[in-house]
């Protein structure tokens, strides 16, 4: 038990480090990052390209993939959040006191794990493996990569700047998000190759 104390206790401590380096301008951005409807732009470009890569059988196959992934991301998230009942950092008056840097409302009262970062990462690992299938465009999905991790990375970092996750709850969210993408697409990838 005293090890989980110490690893609860340096979450605390590095979220607070990433959280007060902030200042105005860089707020906006990472409330930017943080509002995932901003986002549903990029999603739907993905997927048209997705199906212009694939052609429509594939494409609707790694769609639904995505669709999967986020989904197991998103209730596995809700399952947790209830069953560890971890406060967000944002409700933990303790990390209040501290000087917490509040960007947002506060939300639900738990935060354990960030659906965020899981549903960035798992649509960042999934898109990037569907792609894959089209091998006579390996270079450009390397291009891919280099913008689509990135910017999950951010996602999921922006709920850290904006005092809704600690750390720890963020690269959890990124551990689950690659671990269900990995999983879902493994089967749909065995699908594309058989047909």
């Amino acid at each position: 038990m005293e090890i989980l104390k110490y690893l609860h206790h340096l979450d605390k401590e590095i979220t607070l480090a990433i959280n007060s380096l902030h200042c105005t301008p860089s707020d906006y951005v990472w409330q930017l990052f943080s509002n995932k409807y901003i986002w549903f732009v990029f999603y739907f470009i993905v997927l048209i390209f997705l199906f212009r890569n694939l052609g429509w059988k594939k494409g609707l196959l790694a769609v639904v993939a995505i669709a999967l992934t986020i989904t197991a991301c998103d209730q596995f998230a809700n399952f947790t959040k209830a069953y560890f009942e971890r406060l967000r950092p944002c409700w933990d008056e303790e990390m209040v006191r501290r000087g917490l840097h509040i960007l947002e409302g506060k939300g639900n009262l738990y935060g354990f794990y960030s659906a965020h970062a899981a549903n960035a990462m798992g649509f960042a690992v999934s898109s990037y493996r569907m792609f894959k299938q089209d091998t006579n465009k390996l270079r450009e999905y390397t291009l891919y990569a280099k913008i689509v991790f990135p910017w999950a990375f951010l996602v999921g970092i922006s709920r850290v700047f904006v005092g809704k996750h600690f750390f720890g709850d963020v690269m959890v969210g990124f551990a689950v998000g690659a671990l269900f993408a990995y999983i879902i697409t493994a089967i749909a990838c065995k699908l594309i190759r058989k047909r």
